[in-house]
């Protein structure tokens, strides 16, 4: 997992050679950052690290950089952007690569330079020689969407780099209310971490009452009012977020979103799917399926139609002017409430 890989960087165990693939930015852009905090110094950094894109530079011109040695310090760190010679994609530039150089250099890799692809790709091809030897000689970094069971274990580790422990409930609830997205997840572990001061715990009171709630979070708690029949609750919800100026035609569009996916989670389990084979359908983060298959039990198949239906008709009506905004999602929320 990344974060064995973090923690060695942490202790600076470093690799000669790094490939970092994936669609999941924060861990690749993370995992750079770990590796200039502890390759190199401040001071160094204007000497010994340099970042190429591969679509614009020829890979021996980088690696002659690797080779050459470090001025005022004892390593160079070297990144290499874009090596989409490791997949079956077209190059958009017209730059020719000396692959059998590159094969050289991870082979026997220069003792004072790390150098570091960074391919932000779903896939590489593994058909290809220099994709084999690469994911065989570098460390490997797949920068893929976390699973459920692996975002509690790095929200967890994540507490624990920035110096506190956190508790299981309060991770599961940071999870409900912030989401999968991990740039949100650290900026809010750092706050919460730096409100837990020398007590270095963080509970899920803690939690409850700091964490940022998402317009998405905030609809997902709005549905669930609705779920529990609970309309006030909702009512609130909405009267909140008009508050904070969020549009009412945004809003509907994205209780429609939540309502939508419910429907299809529950389509979907009655077809048999699990709920890694629903998040691998409809291309969302588990975590979400989760949430979503907890509320779906609440409605019939024909209660989600009905809801569409009114929810269709109330988008209708905004963009049309049939009827003031705000007064729509209001009546929308009693409908939802008194279904049958």
């Amino acid at each position: 997992m990344v974060l064995d890989i973090w923690k060695k960087i942490s202790k600076k165990q470093i690799d000669p050679v790094y490939l970092l693939f994936g669609t999941e930015a924060f861990l690749i852009n993370e995992t750079k950052q770990l590796l200039i905090e502890h390759v190199l110094d401040d001071e160094e950094k204007d000497f010994n690290l340099s970042v190429y894109d591969l679509e614009e530079t020829p890979i021996e011109v980088a690696l002659e950089d690797a080779e050459t040695f470090p001025f005022m310090g004892e390593k160079r760190l070297v990144i290499l952007q874009n090596p989409v010679f490791l997949t079956s994609e077209k190059s958009k530039g017209k730059v020719e690569h000396n692959l059998g150089k590159l094969e050289e250099y991870i082979s026997q890799p220069a003792p004072y330079s790390i150098v570091v692809f960074s391919a932000p790709y779903e896939k590489l091809d593994e058909r290809k020689k220099i994709t084999k030897e690469l994911k065989r000689k570098a460390a490997v970094i797949e920068a893929k969407k976390l699973t459920e069971q692996e975002l509690v274990t790095w929200v967890k580790e994540r507490a624990s780099l920035s110096g506190v422990e956190i508790e299981k409930d309060a991770i599961e609830l940071l999870l409900s209310l912030a989401g999968a997205n991990l740039f949100m997840l650290t900026s809010e572990i750092d706050k919460l971490a730096l409100y837990a001061g020398e007590s270095r715990s963080i509970n899920k009171e803690i939690v409850d009452r700091l964490t940022a709630r998402s317009l998405e979070q905030n609809i997902f708690t709005l549905v669930d009012k609705v779920v529990h029949r609970n309309v006030e609750g909702a009512l609130r919800i909405y009267y909140d977020l008009l508050k904070q100026n969020e549009e009412p035609i945004k809003i509907l569009s994205v209780i429609t979103g939540q309502i939508r996916l419910i429907y299809q989670v529950k389509e979907l389990s009655r077809k048999g799917y699990g709920q890694q084979q629903i998040a691998g359908t409809l291309k969302i983060h588990p975590f979400r399926v989760k949430l979503a298959a907890g509320q779906a039990g609440s409605f019939s198949e024909e209660e989600l139609m009905r809801i569409i239906k009114l929810l269709a008709d109330a988008d209708y009506k905004m963009k049309t002017g049939g009827m003031r905004k705000e007064m729509l999602i209001e009546m929308i929320l009693f409908q939802i409430n008194g279904r049958k």
